[in-house]
């Protein structure tokens, strides 16, 4: 009787001890314990159909504009949360290179929310990848560290071929997300929907139906885009664009200049307006628009409206006049 009164009150502590698999933390991980995420106060309704706002702007055929942050943490999180951009520009590719804190970025837009009733505003990350196919397929693992933290799409910088973006798409799904011609069966991997689907205020199972690409599927959220940006990048653009499930590219005028034109210090004058770099922007506009895919280009108060005329859909400056301007032009009313 003894033994057995023993045995039953090891059970009882063993059972008060022990904390479910889907309520552990990971060693060194950001903790969602009570209190991590406060409960907030009401919000309005989500406008449109899509955790990502990104898409039902374009959905209604206006353009978009970012605002860009050179790495950052929680509080850099909760001073973005109230910007008028789109999206926001998380830059790895020459800021720090710490998904750690891009969780912590992340948790802070969670944790201030949005006035248009998404749970954050769009994150798109660059990595600093090398956008070649070898390159790429060795560094994979960047995009998936980037999406587990519950951003809503990558950029790729230096995109120098089709089959680079191609391991991006794959890199960017789900096993059993359907295989289209051109692109193999993804390679996300179990456990990557723990804490982004936190991130997008949903549940892991709802998070797996809504983490593929878009356009390829009409119901994903993520945005795979192409930096145009080299002369290697420009000979295979027109077939690097096609690639199913890119949404966007740009055309890269920093480090195009620095091909094309030289050392800014030394050249002189505004590199993007050189004849050769006239040239190339037109090339890969009309490649983006040939795929249906939407082009990115830095505007401003003075071009901004001209820039939206010859197709750009992404401007820089989400919170400067140019993108008031640009709103006001394509009377634009949801709200930002």
């Amino acid at each position: 009787m003894k033994t057995k009164k023993l045995l039953l009150a090891g059970l009882a502590v063993a059972a008060l001890a022990y904390t479910p698999v889907s309520a552990q933390v990971q060693p060194n991980g950001p903790a969602f314990a009570p209190g991590t995420f406060p409960a907030m106060p009401s919000r309005p309704t989500r406008t449109g159909k899509h955790i990502n706002r990104v898409i039902d702007m374009w959905l209604k055929g206006q353009p978009v504009y970012y605002a860009q942050l050179e790495a950052g943490g929680y509080e850099d999180g909760k001073r973005m949360a109230t910007t008028k951009a789109d999206y926001i520009t998380y830059e790895m590719e020459h800021g720090a290179l710490d998904f750690k804190e891009l969780r912590e970025f992340m948790r802070g837009l969670k944790e201030v929310g949005t006035r248009t009733g998404h749970a954050t505003v769009p994150v798109i990350v660059t990595l600093p990848i090398q956008g070649t196919a070898d390159a790429m397929r060795a560094n994979s693992w960047m995009v998936q560290q980037a999406l587990a933290a519950g951003v809503h799409g990558i950029l790729l910088c230096n995109a120098e071929s089709p089959e680079a973006a191609k391991i991006m798409v794959e890199a960017s799904r789900y096993p059993f997300a359907a295989v289209v011609p051109g692109v193999n069966q993804g390679f996300r991997g179990n456990g990557s929907q723990s804490f982004a689907s936190k991130i997008w205020g949903i549940t892991p199972q709802e998070y797996l139906q809504r983490a593929d690409v878009w356009p390829l599927n009409p119901d994903g959220e993520i945005l795979l885009g192409l930096k145009i940006e080299n002369p290697r990048s420009d000979a295979n653009v027109e077939s690097s664009v096609r690639v199913p499930g890119i949404s966007f590219a740009e055309w890269g005028p920093g480090d195009h200049g620095f091909f094309l034109v030289g050392n800014p210090a030394t050249s002189g004058g505004r590199g993007d307006m050189a004849p050769n770099m006239v040239a190339v922007r037109k090339r890969i506009l009309d490649a983006t628009k040939a795929a249906n895919i939407k082009f990115l280009n830095a505007c401003n108060e003075d071009n901004v409206i001209e820039q939206i005329k010859d197709g750009t859909m992404i401007c820089t400056g989400g919170d400067s006049p140019a993108a008031d301007k640009g709103r006001a032009f394509t009377k634009r009313t949801d709200p930002y």
